[in-house]
């Protein structure tokens, strides 16, 4: 980084949840004062744990929102193997104070790092007088009177409780991936569809049919949005999102394409014939409209 000072929001932030903005925040806030507002947090991909419910976002949707969305400038993301080993005054001498030159540092109230986990906001406070920094910690957000957490957004959302996960999102749930190409079988019965894939170890929502927007060339377009299983030789049995774009025409293949959920409408169902699935589809589209 160059010689210009940063405010530093602490997190994992997968979700980018409420709570998460909050800490986000505070960061931002800092840019009247001069200060650049960074993220320091790791890629999901390299804190899951197996048998977890998965991480909400990848490491590109995130930093997406983090700077799109959010006004992050700058994400400091390393994998927690290079870092986990380090004890808390050196990261906060080292990272914080030397590759990230924070002259502030917030993070919400139960932030540990350090070897173990072993510190916590008071030695985060302890260190920032050391190193000349600054500490803010921000209290947990609520909504409709339940803490905010990743936890609770990922419930909701494996539960298709997509309102209540998108109120704590603090914005509908995204998928934003690269379009990869499919069987091809649904432009055959006249829905061609962008299929995008999930990562490996990434939380997938309910599966079923979505209500959704697809953003494409900076405009948004009615959708449906298909997640589950889809039992092709392409795929290798991955679960994946096929989204039906009402109203436009072109080859997606290859390029990245933002799809906001924005209502669930039903679960998956198996259809006797093409017709009858042709049907349901129809339906699925009146039923979108009425939820945009």
């Amino acid at each position: 980084m160059d010689n210009k000072r940063t405010a530093v929001a602490l997190g994992l932030f997968d979700g980018v949840h409420l709570g998460h903005r909050a800490v986000l925040g505070a960061a931002c806030a800092q840019k009247k004062q001069g200060l650049i507002p960074c993220a320091f947090t790791f890629p999901p991909e390299s804190t899951a744990k197996k048998g977890a419910a998965g991480y909400i976002y990848s490491e590109s949707e995130k930093s997406l929102l983090l700077c799109s969305d959010c006004g992050v400038e700058r994400v400091v993301s390393p994998r927690f193997e290079d870092i986990c080993g380090m004890d808390g005054d050196s990261f906060a001498g080292e990272i914080l104070r030397g590759e990230m030159n924070a002259a502030f540092v917030c993070c919400g109230r139960d932030f540990r790092f350090g070897r173990g986990a072993s510190c916590g906001t008071d030695e985060l406070r302890s260190f920032g007088e050391r190193y000349g920094f600054t500490v803010q910690t921000v209290d947990d957000v609520f909504c409709d009177g339940e803490r905010v957490s990743s936890t609770a957004v990922r419930q909701l959302l494996t539960e298709g409780e997509l309102d209540r996960a998108n109120a704590m999102l603090g914005k509908n749930y995204i998928i934003a991936k690269e379009v990869a190409r499919g069987a091809q079988l649904g432009r055959t019965i006249g829905f061609p569809t962008a299929n995008q894939l999930f990562g490996e170890g990434q939380l997938v929502p309910k599966y079923g049919v979505y209500a959704s927007k697809a953003h494409v060339n900076g405009k948004a377009y009615p959708s449906i949005t298909d997640i589950g299983m889809k039992p092709t030789v392409k795929y290798g049995g991955a679960p994946l999102a096929e989204t039906y774009i009402h109203g436009f025409s072109g080859d997606l293949y290859g390029s990245p394409l933002t799809v906001e959920l924005c209502g669930f409408i039903r679960p998956e169902m198996k259809f006797g014939s093409l017709d009858e699935l042709k049907g349901q589809i129809n339906a699925d589209i009146a039923s979108a409209m009425n939820i945009l």
